[in-house]
């Protein structure tokens, strides 16, 4: 178990956070209901969505049934190179990030499958994603100069989402910013064995 420890705590504790919170908003506000944090800055809003993250939807009852599905085999994929990832002794930074994008996948797994018989709306991979989180930090009109939009209102952040979305997210942008320190000990492999060949 050694090298699990600290990625499966991760994951444990963004997926307690993430249903915790759902749960609360779901049994405690209605739809729609919302207040706010910290001014018009951060709202809760309750909302929920029956696609992917940040609320984008994929419609129809097959379309539901195949990204439940979709899911499903895509955080077994992921379950799949985070395992990799600690037998072969990669970089933390990389096996947390990892551990983040996997607990935010099956933080909104459990939603899709469960949600809709546990709360008695539909069946079995048919259920909504909770989301709550919203931060519409500016607010205005584009300028009426703009091709298409021009006039158009604009809020900016305008998804509505939740904790598994914000690990998701937080999983692949460090991934993307640290990416030269996560696989800097791959490419200096690779430049050893391209040596040795040329060498020999």
């Amino acid at each position: 178990m050694k090298g699990y420890t600290k990625p499966l705590i991760a994951i444990f504790l963004v997926l307690l956070a993430d249903q915790v919170l759902k749960t609360w908003i779901k049994t405690h506000m209605y739809l729609g209901q919302e207040f706010n944090i910290i001014g018009r800055w951060f709202i809760i809003h309750f909302t929920e969505n029956n696609g992917m993250a940040f609320g984008m939807e994929f419609g129809g009852e097959f379309g539901k049934l195949a990204l439940s599905l979709f899911r499903i085999l895509a955080v077994g994929g992921i379950g799949y190179g985070l395992h990799y990832l600690i037998k072969h002794k990669y970089h933390r930074g990389l096996i947390l990030n990892v551990a983040l994008i996997f607990a935010g996948a099956l933080g909104n797994i459990i939603d899709s499958v469960f949600y809709g018989k546990i709360y008695g709306y539909e069946t079995w991979f048919h259920g909504r994603v909770v989301d709550m989180l919203y931060f519409p930090i500016a607010e205005g009109h584009f300028p009426s100069w703009i091709p298409i939009w021009g006039g158009d209102e604009f809020v900016f952040f305008r998804p509505v989402f939740n904790l598994a979305d914000a690990a998701i997210s937080v999983g692949v942008i460090l991934i993307l910013i640290f990416q030269k320190n996560y696989f800097k000990e791959d490419v200096k492999d690779e430049v050893s064995i391209n040596s040795e060949i040329v060498e020999d």
